[in-house]
Parts: structure tokens; C-alpha cells; sequence
């Protein structure tokens, strides 16, 4: 078994007292089911996040709206186990509401896992919200390390050149140096 999957269905066993719900959300082939999960009023959040990432990586893009809202979760667990399906789903919609959630301000100390599936993710939006992302994270005293060294790493790994001018930036603070250099050293040099 994967290991998201198998970390994911370990924590919402958990958090459902094992409940036999559980065991018939974890089991069902039945994607309208799942689906019906989502809509239906009373359900609690273990099981709509089951049933929105079981559809998300079987790739119905019903679940899309759900795995969005958990992306921007407070919890990170429910965050990463959303990215992961966000990531599998191949829903178009996915990489300008991660690139949103990424570059919202408000939401910023929730951005580590938005940032990553962007990453991830190759998308057009990809560099511009993590060039955005990681310029706000250089002013002096941001809290928001794991945020900017995710962009970093994330541009290092995309390898544009539209990130040379903010990665030389980082090398400025001493927490993003080292990553940054590693970055800068994947961006082909122009001829």
C-alpha cells in the first residue's frame, strides 16, 4: 500500500473510533458513494476528507472543491494527504487554487503545502506564485521559514529562469543560503 494512503487511513481510523462507517467509506469501489459523502449534511470531517481523497486519486474531479478546502486546512496532515490527491486527480482548476492559496497573505502560514504541490504540480502557475511567494518571505523577521525554503527548493527543482533574480535575493539570509545556491545551480545559465 502506498504510504500516504496507508498514513491516511491510519489517522482517520483514529479519529473514527473504528467506527463501522469508517470501514464501509475505506472498502466502497463505489465512487458515487463517495461522492454522496461529500454533499451529505452531518457527515464529520474524517469522512469527507476519506471520501474526497479516495475520489481525488481515482481521478473524479468531484472532489476537487473538497480537496481544495482541505489544502488550505490549519491541520498539516489533512493538507499533505490533500496535495496528494490534488496531485493525482489531473483536475485543470488545480494549480491556479494552489497558486491562490500560495499567494494569499492571509493563509500564509498554511502555504507550506500548496507551495509544494505547485512543485510538483509543473504547472504554468508554478513559478510566478512561487517567485510571489518567496519575495514577500524575504522581508526581515517573517516567521514563515519552511514557507520560503519550500520555494527555494521548489524553484531549484522547476529550473526557470525567472527565478534567478529572487533565489539571488535569498542568498541574502542565511536559513535559505545553502538552498538557494543549490537552486541557482539547476538554473541553466543563459547563452
Amino acid at each position: 500500500m502506498d504510504e500516504e494512503l496507508r498514513s491516511l487511513t491510519e489517522r482517520l481510523r483514529q479519529e473514527s473510533g473504528e467506527s463501522a462507517s469508517y470501514g464501509r467509506l475505506a472498502e466502497t469501489k463505489d465512487l458515487d458513494e463517495l461522492a454522496g459523502v461529500l454533499v451529505e449534511a452531518g457527515r464529520p470531517l474524517w469522512a469527507r476528507e476519506l471520501a474526497a481523497f479516495r475520489l481525488g486519486v481515482a481521478g473524479d474531479s468531484r472532489a476537487f472543491e473538497s480537496l481544495v478546502l482541505l489544502l488550505n486546512h490549519r491541520e498539516p496532515q489533512r493538507c499533505a494527504s490533500a496535495a496528494y490527491a490534488l496531485a493525482r486527480l489531473g483536475d485543470p482548476r488545480t494549480a491556479r487554487a494552489a497558486a491562490a492559496l500560495a499567494t494569499n497573505e492571509l493563509r500564509v502560514a498554511y502555504a507550506l503545502h500548496p507551495v509544494r504541490l505547485l512543485t510538483e504540480l509543473r504547472a504554468p502557475e508554478s513559478v510566478p506564485a512561487l517567485v510571489t511567494t518567496l519575495e514577500r518571505r524575504l522581508r526581515p523577521h517573517d516567521p514563515y521559514r519552511r514557507v520560503a525554503l519550500a520555494c527555494v527548493e521548489g524553484l531549484g527543482e522547476l529550473g526557470d529562469a525567472r527565478a534567478r533574480p529572487v533565489l539571488n535575493e535569498a542568498l541574502a539570509h542565511p536559513v535559505l543560503a545553502e538552498a538557494a545556491v543549490r537552486a541557482l545551480g539547476r538554473i541553466p545559465r543563459p547563452r
